[in-house]
């Protein structure tokens, strides 16, 4: 049995093990209609009322309602997106001194990222925004004791056992080892962001001419 616990004024969060059964809560508590806001986060849901329809104790007993309605089947399998990733140079300017910290060539740093499969955990920081988990033990490096102001869209770093890509421009204080020349932010699509929450990841290492091509240069 799922518990509700209270956040902020207008939150309640639901703690949930499985990504696939939060993904799945979530979904169904946004197609309800009843919430602001229901989000997926690493190891919960968070919905967000509105506090001028409903006070706690009505949010909590709604929630309790819904939440013992929803589907217990788990998601569909999601599709793999492989993502082409030329890492170091411009693109990846903390690779070598990554690849320093672990004692590794930047080769085998790259090795590394790219022969495991990862999951989409959760999107946000900024919009689009991917954590992705999955990555190895051997790449677990700190942030940047000092953020950029602007980080390029298409920019992958990795931090704290995560890897993290960014889907638009702006500030950040990941190491970054490559970028991917797919846009994931597409403006003219219905589904703006090429990344969601569940979605399985594999990099795929690519040359700077192959970048250049892929980017349409």
């Amino acid at each position: 049995m799922l518990r509700i616990e209270t956040g902020c004024d207008d939150l309640l969060r639901v703690p949930v093990k499985s990504r696939s059964k939060r993904a799945a809560l979530a979904k169904y508590l946004r197609s309800s209609g009843r919430w602001r806001e229901c989000v997926e986060g690493m190891r919960e849901v968070i919905v967000q009322y509105d506090t001028a329809v409903l006070d706690r104790v009505a949010a909590k007993e709604l929630l309790a309602e819904q939440m013992s309605h929803a589907p217990r089947k788990q998601m569909d399998r999601a599709p793999l997106i492989e993502i082409p990733v030329c890492y170091g140079g411009e693109f990846g300017p903390e690779l070598t001194s990554i690849a320093e910290m672990l004692q590794a060539d930047e080769q085998d740093v790259v090795a590394m990222h790219t022969q495991h499969r990862y999951v989409v955990e959760l999107i946000g920081f900024t919009p689009g925004f991917a954590y992705v988990s999955g990555l190895q033990d051997d790449l677990k490096v700190p942030r940047l004791s000092e953020p950029r102001q602007r980080v390029e869209p298409g920019s992958i770093g990795i931090a704290g056992g995560l890897t993290g890509l960014y889907a638009l421009p702006g500030p950040g204080g990941w190491p970054l080892i490559g970028r991917t020349p797919l846009p994931l932010f597409r403006a003219d699509e219905q589904q703006p962001m090429l990344l969601q929450s569940g979605a399985k990841v594999r990099f795929v290492a690519i040359d700077a001419e192959s970048f250049a091509e892929l980017a349409g240069q």
